[in-house]
C-alpha cells in the first residue's frame, strides 16, 4: 500500500545517520585510508570542533593528523596549501565560511591558481570545509552564502552537500581529489538525521563531483537547489501534490562543475523551471542555472519564463522575524512554482 501511495520504503540495511555524524565518519575513514590527510582548523582537535564534526579524530589519531590552529585564517589556509603543494592532503576548516574571507587570497591565488600557473606540474590536492550560509540568529556578517563566490572561480571545485548521504561521499571525494575542493556546509542541517543506505555505510563510498540527483520525480516543473533548499523543495513539492502539481526535485549538490545536462533533460520533460537558493539574487546559482538552460538545448521546451527564488538582497538582519523573510521559505518556493505554472 505504501509503495503504491508513492512512499520511499527504508531499506532493511539502512540507517538514521545526521549529517554531522557522516562528515565524522568521512573524515575518520580517510585519515586511517591516506597517512598524508590531516585535519587542521580553529579549536578541531582537543575541543572535538565547533560544531563536533571532527570529534574523537585528535585522540585516535593524535597531534600531528589534527591540529589546532591560531585564529588567524590567512595563517592557517597558508600552512594547509603550501602543505598540499609537497604532496600531502589537507582539510582545513574555515569555523564558519564567512571567516574564510580573511583568507581568500591563499583559496584562490594560491590554491585554485597554481596548477594552471605551473602548467599541470604542481597540484594542490586540499580540501576547505565548514558551515556556509545563514545559521540562526547570527546575524549579517555570520549569515553568507558562498556558492556564487567561490563556484566563480576556475580552478576550484564546489560542493555543497544536503543529506547525510551526500556529506559523506562528497568529503570523501573531495579529499581523494587532486584540485582545491571547496565543501560548503550547512550548519543548521548538522543535527539532522538522514536515512543512509547499505552502500552509503562502505568505507569506499564516494558520490562523483559534478553530478546532481533527481530527489523526487515530477511531470510538471523541475525545482533546482542545493543544500538545506532542497528540503525545502521536497516539503513544497508534497504541498503541491495535494493539489495536482507534480514537480521533480533536483539536488544540485555540486556548484562547480555543475551538472547542467541534469537540468536540461528535467527541463525537457517538465517545460518549467524554478530554482532556489539561500544566497544573494545577483549573479547567483540560479542565476547561473538560468543562463544555462537559456543558452543551450533545453531553451526551446520551457513554455514559460524560468523563475528564481533565492535570499533577499540585503545584509542579513538579526531579528528572528525579518531573518525568516530574508530566507526562502516552503510558502515561497509553492508561490513561484505557482506563477511558474500561472496557476
Amino acid at each position: 500500500l505504501q509503495q503504491r501511495r508513492g512512499l520511499r520504503l527504508s531499506s532493511p540495511a539502512a540507517i538514521q545517520v545526521t549529517v554531522r555524524d557522516a562528515l565524522n565518519q568521512a573524515l575518520d575513514e580517510e585519515l586511517e585510508r591516506d597517512e598524508r590527510v590531516f585535519l587542521l582548523g580553529e579549536e578541531v582537535a582537543q575541543y572535538d570542533g565547533a560544531y563536533k564534526i571532527s570529534r574523537g579524530l585528535w585522540k585516535k589519531y593524535g597531534d600531528k593528523r589534527v591540529i589546532d590552529t591560531p585564529i588567524s585564517e590567512m595563517g592557517f589556509a597558508g600552512i594547509a596549501v603550501g602543505a598540499a603543494m609537497v604532496w600531502l592532503r589537507p582539510v582545513c576548516e574555515f569555523m564558519t565560511f564567512n571567516f574564510s574571507m580573511q583568507a581568500i587570497d591563499q583559496v584562490i591565488n594560491s590554491a585554485a591558481k597554481t596548477c594552471y600557473m605551473s602548467a599541470g606540474s604542481i597540484a594542490v590536492p586540499i580540501v576547505f570545509r565548514g558551515p556556509n550560509g545563514a545559521s540562526a540568529g547570527v546575524a549579517a556578517q555570520h549569515s553568507q552564502c558562498f556558492a556564487a563566490w567561490y563556484g566563480h572561480c576556475p580552478g576550484l571545485k564546489v560542493v555543497s552537500p544536503w543529506s547525510a548521504e551526500d556529506a559523506k561521499g562528497l568529503l570523501k571525494a573531495s579529499i581523494r581529489d587532486d584540485n582545491p575542493v571547496v565543501v560548503l556546509e550547512s550548519e543548521l542541517l548538522y543535527g539532522v538525521p538522514f536515512e543512509m543506505s547499505e552502500q552509503a555505510q562502505s568505507k569506499e563510498f564516494v558520490i562523483p563531483i559534478g553530478k546532481a540527483k533527481i530527489e523526487r520525480q515530477g511531470t510538471h516543473v523541475t525545482l533546482v537547489a542545493h543544500s538545506r533548499p532542497v528540503g525545502h523543495c521536497l516539503e513544497a513539492a508534497a504541498v503541491l501534490s495535494k493539489e495536482g502539481v507534480e514537480c521533480e526535485v533536483i539536488n544540485l549538490r555540486t556548484i562547480r562543475p555543475m551538472d547542467i545536462e541534469t537540468v536540461e533533460a528535467s527541463v525537457v520533460k517538465t517545460n518549467h523551471l524554478v530554482t532556489v537558493e539561500g544566497g544573494w539574487p545577483q549573479f547567483g546559482v540560479g542565476a547561473e542555472v538560468c543562463a544555462r538552460i537559456m543558452e543551450g538545448p533545453a531553451f526551446n521546451y520551457l513554455d514559460a519564463p524560468a523563475v528564481r527564488v533565492t535570499g533577499a538582497d540585503v545584509p542579513m538582519p538579526y531579528a528572528k522575524i525579518l531573518e525568516d523573510n530574508c530566507i526562502p521559505q516552503v510558502k515561497d518556493i509553492v508561490f513561484a512554482v505557482k506563477k511558474a505554472l500561472n496557476i
